[in-house]
């Protein structure tokens, strides 16, 4: 019995102080999640003008890959200019000119923390995090005796948020 003692205090203790030294990254995490479902809009975008040095006299069509727009289309031309959604092309000077809509800077780099790949120093944080809250998961369920109506309760709680998950899911 001393054994599982150890492993529940053990489990206890580590839950503890992770969960103080991630509250910040959870903090964010939490910050930037929220603010990510808004992408699609402009909410808390502002415009932004952005000017890009081009090849020279790039047809319209590899305009759109080089500044990596999609579905790019010209929406007209004047001499040497290309005009479409947002900005324009100079094919004479490479220059272009763009109008983004984009977050004010420190939200910007906040959700970053969700769309770093392996290319990404963050990555490794985003490792750790997810390890952390595995961690927590699991450790949640020796923070009480199996024998109690909390560990019960939490049972109850803990297969309704899987349910709830599975039906927002697939329904």
């Amino acid at each position: 019995m001393a054994k599982n003692s150890d492993i529940n205090i053990k489990a206890r203790v580590i839950h503890r102080y992770l969960g103080f030294f991630l509250a910040g990254i959870m903090f964010v995490y939490a910050l930037s999640g929220i603010v990510l479902i808004f992408r699609k809009t402009d909410f808390l975008k502002k415009d932004v003008q952005v000017e890009q040095q081009l090849a020279t006299k790039l047809p319209a069509n590899e305009v759109g890959k080089a500044l990596k727009i999609k579905d790019f289309t010209v929406d007209r031309s004047e001499g040497d200019t290309y005009y479409f959604k947002g900005g324009s092309y100079n094919a004479a000077s490479g220059v272009a000119v763009q109008t983004k809509k984009q977050l004010p800077f420190v939200l910007n780099q906040m959700t970053h923390l969700h769309k770093a790949t392996t290319n990404d120093p963050l990555y490794y944080l985003n490792i750790f995090f997810g390890f952390s809250l595995l961690f927590f998961v699991l450790s949640a369920f020796w923070m009480f005796r199996p024998n109690t109506d909390v560990f019960r309760k939490g049972m109850y709680f803990t297969i309704g948020g899987i349910v709830l998950t599975l039906i927002l899911l697939f329904v």
